[in-house]
């Protein structure tokens, strides 16, 4: 399309191999980064997206799977901000495969926790009726970042929290090792302690969570 690679082309003349070093440091070296900072980034897309509103309307999905196909960071966070962009009022039935495949691409903190809330937590509301089955199958697999999605994908839905559902999903990953799920925990228990904290307060202090849990989930209650 003349729009992923009219932005291929203006991304890669903006590079930046210095700032490219601490990016990929930060990152665990898990990815490339071609060194352009968010700000710049940001900028670079809005003007794409001025450019070329109607290619990226009709075409969005297929833009963001295209772009999560090159090897440099700066793409995936395009692919992610031009979807959470155009999807609010166009969501269909199928795109929890479709958020999914982006889940499963690539996968690391930055991306997950962006597409669980605004991609999973989104498409959730907009269909309430395949919550269950979803998570279900999130939490089923053995994919850490689907699991993590399971666990924070309410993440600011506050008083529209299923807590009975978050429970469930706290007690199920209770006993692993695994560092992002044991954030997740806590992080998730602690964003809807601002408005029960004194359910979560209880639900921490009756089952025995990791350390990393009980301090995340209690940090702004004790």
């Amino acid at each position: 399309m003349t729009f992923t690679k009219d932005l291929i082309t203006q991304m890669y003349q903006a590079r930046n191999p210095e700032e490219a070093i601490p990016m990929e440091k930060y990152m665990k070296n898990k990815f490339l980064y071609l060194g352009i900072k968010t700000e710049l980034r940001r900028t670079i897309l809005k003007k794409k997206l001025v450019q070329y509103p109607d290619e990226i309307k009709q075409n969005f999905r297929t833009i963001a799977l295209e772009l999560f196909q090159e090897e440099y960071r700066e793409f995936h966070q395009c692919a992610i901000d031009i979807v959470l962009a155009n999807i609010k009022k166009k969501w269909q039935i199928t795109d929890q495969f479709f958020i999914e495949q982006l889940l499963l691409q690539h996968s690391w903190w930055d991306s997950v926790d962006t597409l669980a809330k605004y991609g999973i937590g989104g498409y959730l509301k907009q269909f309430p009726s395949e919550k269950y089955e979803l998570i279900e199958r999130f939490s089923n697999s053995n994919n850490l970042w689907l699991k993590r999605t399971a666990i924070i994908f309410q993440l600011g839905y506050k008083l529209d929290t299923d807590f009975e559902l978050l429970k469930a999903e706290c007690l199920k990953n209770i006993d692993s090792k695994e560092f992002f799920i044991q954030k997740a925990i806590g992080w998730a228990l602690r964003d809807y302690a601002s408005v029960n904290p004194q359910g979560v307060l209880k639900f921490v202090q009756n089952n025995p969570f990791k350390p990393l849990s009980v301090k995340e989930a209690l940090r702004k209650i004790i």
